[in-house]
């Protein structure tokens, strides 16, 4: 196998703890991230005209059905604006465009308001590991886009330990997609079978870049979702064990 140039980081549940933020916001008293994005929907439509709460969670249930039917089987994720807009067509309704786009920015934005947490240990482990190799974020954007991962990021001070980004909202595909690894080696500047990508997901973790010639590293420091029958090269239950594993992998 080639040595080893590039790590490649999933960042949900690999990076960051997903709805480590919900108990955070449940202390301060507001709703889950879900029910409020519903909430303000409706308040925004309500300004305008009377519209029941349950029309609107329906039509908000019908698109978000839509957009993981599209980022499974299709590997490409809408941008919150796309996906506010199919609820509207829905719904049969618009809104002026400085109020969409603020109720874009508002959907965007929630997780910067109250932060996620970091896996334990990896902000240590991606210091180390960025002494030696290059490191890129390969990541699928949900609700927060590019331009709010780089400053959840930025906030943990890991923003400048990576060299490059593949977001989905900004690359126009998703993982597995072959494409997102190609992208992250063409903007590293090396051969895609130079990285070992980092992630939770044994579908888009683990196949993902196994079917383009990459390497992966299973990580279960946040969550297992299945490593007792992981196709993964490796296995990384705490991060401390990732620089470890990372240079086994580099001189196989």
């Amino acid at each position: 196998m080639p040595r080893v140039r590039v790590i490649s980081f999933d960042l949900w549940d690999t990076v960051f703890v997903d709805d480590s933020d919900e108990p955070k916001r449940r202390a301060q008293g507001l709703a889950p991230k879900p029910v409020a994005r519903r909430e303000l929907v409706h308040r925004y439509l309500s300004r305008h005209a009377p519209i029941e709460r349950a029309l609107v969670d329906c039509a908000y249930d019908t698109a978000d059905a839509a957009f993981r039917e599209v980022w499974h089987n299709q590997h490409f994720t809408w941008t919150v604006a796309v996906r506010l807009g199919v609820l509207l067509k829905g719904l049969k309704r618009e809104l002026p465009a400085p109020e969409f786009a603020e109720l874009v920015r508002l959907h965007e934005d929630m997780e910067l308001v109250v932060r996620p947490d970091l896996v334990p240990g990896v902000a240590d482990a991606v210091r180390t590991l960025a002494a030696k190799y290059k490191l890129v974020v390969i990541s699928d954007a949900i609700f927060s886009p590019g331009r709010a991962l780089r400053e959840l990021l930025a906030g943990y001070g890991l923003l400048d330990a990576f060299s490059a980004f593949v977001f989905s909202d900004e690359a126009g595909c998703s993982k597995p997609d072959p494409a997102a690894f190609e992208k992250a080696a063409e903007l590293a500047g090396c051969r895609v079978d130079e990285i070992v990508h980092a992630g939770d997901r044994e579908h888009n973790d683990v196949a993902g870049p196994k079917r383009v010639g990459a390497r992966s590293v299973l990580v279960t420091a946040a969550i297992d979702r299945g490593s007792a029958n992981t196709a993964a090269d490796a296995v990384c239950r705490d991060y401390r064990e990732l620089p470890a594993i990372i240079e086994s992998l580099d001189t196989n």
